[in-house]
């Protein structure tokens, strides 16, 4: 896997193997930072960060903060190997621990960008629910959610547009 652009665009690094992450396609990746533009200076959570692939793009592209929480053991020790080879330990910071538990014992952190994509398949809409609290106010909420399947209504936040792709469909909601 690979690292598109920005100031260390084109980086390889290593994923998990089999199936309990699902990394997200270089054309969808590429497809949200576009949509989001100019993101140096800003936070960003990438919950559920599976191969730490989203965390590396943001702090490639100029995120001052970037946490990625996620639960699984092996995906831990990758993302945590990857963020040393990439040198990005100052802004691209690992917490290994379910997304839930994490938002119930941070309630008060805030982002600018908070991306969610859930293991497709243990779709839950309570904790999507409650990742909504970690968004600033003018912040942006980005949800990766498998086609064919209605998205879920989250309150508190304006849904903006919404991209589809083969097998994933992005949506991009607001505060």
């Amino acid at each position: 896997m690979r690292i598109i652009a920005g100031k260390i665009g084109g980086q390889l690094f290593k994923a998990p193997r089999g199936r309990r992450t699902h990394p997200m396609s270089d054309r969808i990746k590429g497809a949200i930072f576009n949509s989001l533009g100019n993101i140096e200076g800003l936070s960003v959570l990438d919950a559920f960060a599976g191969s730490g692939s989203l965390s590396y793009e943001s702090v490639s592209r100029g995120a001052s903060l970037v946490v990625a929480v996620e639960s699984d053991k092996r995906a831990i020790k990758i993302i945590k190997d990857n963020i040393e080879k990439l040198r990005i330990e100052n802004t691209c910071k690992i917490i290994h621990a379910n997304v839930s538990s994490w938002s119930s014992n941070n309630k008060e952190q805030t982002f600018d960008i908070v991306i969610a994509d859930p293991p497709y398949d243990n779709l839950r809409v309570e904790i999507l629910q409650k990742l909504t609290r970690h968004i600033k106010d003018d912040g942006y909420y980005i949800l990766s959610w498998p086609v064919g399947t209605d998205l879920p209504k989250l309150e508190g936040i304006t849904l903006e547009e919404v991209k589809q792709y083969s097998g994933a469909q992005i949506a991009y909601y607001t505060k």
